[in-house]
Formats: C-alpha cells, sequence, structure tokens
C-alpha cells in the first residue's frame, strides 16, 4: 500500500469577485486552468499515522499547525466509517507558499485521490468532491486538477472551454500575499465589478485567441494584492514588457503571476531571461491545461 500523486499548481486565467455577502464570502467567478508543476503526496505503510514535510518550500509549513493534507487524511477516515491501516504520508513542498496557487487545496485532493485508493474505500467522487469542498473554497475545483469554471463560492463548479496548449511562465517575487490579508484590502478599495461569468466559447483554438478573450476580463483582487505585496507589480511590469508575452496576470490572490507565451521556446527565452536577471524570483516554465493525472502513480 504506497503512492505517489501529483498535486497541480492551480492558475485563475480570470478571476471576478464581488462585495462579501452576509456572511462574509465574496462570489467570485473564475476559469481555472492547472500547470503540469507542482506539489506531490507520497503514501507508504507506517506502525502508526505520521506526516513529514520535504521539498524546496516544506520549512516554510513547519508548525503551522495541522496541514490539509492531515485534514484530508482525517476527513477521509471519518467518511469511510471503518478502521483503515496507519501509513505516513509526505507531501514534496515544492510550490510557493501564499502564492495564488491553491498549493493547499491541491495537496488536499492528492491526498483524497490517493487515500481512497490505498485503502480502498468504497466512495464515490461525488462524495469525495464534497470532502474536498468543505476543506477550503477551491477543494472542489483542485480535487481533479482539470479546467473548470467556478462560481459562488467557488463550489459551484462547470466545465471549462476547451483550452489550446497553454505554454505559459510562472513567476513568483518571493513575498507572501496572504488570502485574508488581499481580501481586507480588496473591501477597503471597495472597487466591486460584475461577478457574473462572462459568454464562453465551445473552445479555444489558440493561445493567442485566449489571450486576447482574456484581455478583456480581470482578476479584481490585482489592485488589492499590490497594496499587500508591491513586488507584484514589479513582476506584472517585467512580464508585460516582454516580448514573448501575449498577456500577463495574476493568479487567484497572489502573489504569483503568469503569462501565456505562443509556444515552448518563446516560454523558455522569457523564463530564462527572468530568472537570470531576477535571480531572487521563483520562475517557473510550465503548462497550463490538465488534467495531469499521468504523473500520479496508482497506489500498489
Amino acid at each position: 500500500m504506497f503512492g505517489t500523486a501529483f498535486a497541480p499548481a492551480k492558475v485563475n486565467l480570470f478571476l471576478h469577485v464581488g462585495p462579501p455577502d452576509g456572511d462574509g464570502y465574496h462570489p467570485i467567478a473564475s476559469l481555472l486552468a492547472f500547470a503540469d508543476i507542482g506539489d506531490r503526496v507520497s503514501v507508504a505503510p507506517a506502525e502508526a499515522m505520521s506526516f513529514r514535510l520535504s521539498g524546496p518550500f516544506g520549512a516554510g509549513l513547519e508548525g503551522e499547525g495541522r496541514n490539509l493534507v492531515l485534514r484530508a487524511a482525517e476527513a477521509l477516515i471519518q467518511a469511510g466509517r471503518r478502521p483503515v491501516a496507519p501509513v505516513a504520508l509526505i507531501l514534496e513542498k515544492n510550490l510557493p507558499i501564499a502564492a495564488g496557487l491553491g498549493g493547499g487545496s491541491s495537496d488536499a485532493g492528492a491526498t483524497l485521490r490517493l487515500l481512497r485508493g490505498a485503502w480502498g474505500l468504497d466512495l464515490s467522487d461525488d462524495a469525495l468532491q464534497g470532502l474536498a469542498a468543505a476543506l477550503g473554497a477551491d477543494g472542489a475545483a483542485c480535487l481533479w486538477g482539470a479546467p473548470v469554471m467556478a462560481e459562488g463560492r467557488g463550489e459551484r463548479l462547470s466545465p471549462a472551454p476547451g483550452l489550446p496548449d497553454l505554454p505559459a511562465v510562472l513567476v513568483n517575487p518571493g513575498v507572501p500575499a496572504p488570502t485574508g490579508a488581499v481580501y481586507g484590502a480588496f473591501d477597503d478599495l471597495g472597487r466591486f465589478g460584475v461577478v457574473e461569468a462572462p459568454p464562453l466559447p465551445e473552445a479555444f483554438e489558440s493561445a493567442e485567441e485566449l489571450a486576447a478573450w482574456l484581455s478583456a476580463q480581470r482578476n479584481d483582487l490585482e489592485a488589492a494584492a499590490i497594496r499587500v505585496a508591491p513586488p507584484i507589480g514589479d513582476v506584472l511590469e517585467a512580464l508585460s514588457g516582454e516580448a514573448e508575452t501575449l498577456l500577463a496576470r495574476m493568479s487567484g490572490s497572489g502573489a504569483t503571476c503568469f503569462a501565456l507565451c505562443t509556444g515552448d521556446f518563446e516560454a523558455e527565452q522569457l523564463a530564462e531571461r527572468l530568472q537570470a536577471l531576477r535571480p531572487d524570483w521563483w520562475v517557473r516554465r510550465c503548462r497550463l491545461g490538465g488534467p495531469w493525472r499521468s504523473r500520479d502513480e496508482s497506489p500498489s
């Protein structure tokens, strides 16, 4: 009973955010894609339940309390309603923390997928999605790592349009943008736009067509995130000024931004140049789309 599951980075291609409702939640409309880079969750037999962090950003999660990986495992045990064998859980944290990439939610989704198989639990996909949704606003969307439209509080999901191959570059300036702080700044600014999802075509034929369509959309949290973490503005300015960039935008509540490019060569050129100019930034070339399930190793 062991295996590894891939937890892809989530990218909000656009993010429309409305004013808070009576419970303090902000309605959203967002088109989500997933990158072919991310974290990994592994499980192995053990004498007692345990959890360990590894990877370049693992130390940043030390001492944070109950990680979403542990919370996902606990939720699955409760839902399964039968004894399960203890396991060792290992989170390889490759994505920056508080980065707008849905890392925690994607880690939780990978854990749910992996442990359902490892423990042989008779839980449907719908039941698994319910557990994921209860773990966070991005939980349901991040469970399968497939492009999706998210609305409401993030729990209302509908199929995304067909997406072309999307070569991209992700850039994080190395500063956190805590979600609560960004939403607080957003409320202070009071710039609430129309939150409804715009009409969507059945499919986009090219990265250029998608970038042109996205240019009429927004990430409503950008201004607030820049107020919380000004280096985000530096990243957006750097990406927007490069010839390879079709579109530059922030993902989620920041601090990671992305550039869509016409091809892999252009994305590689852009990533290499930015990394040379700003070695203090986290820069990764990737492809956006999903799901990247071929990167999962089935439990055995």
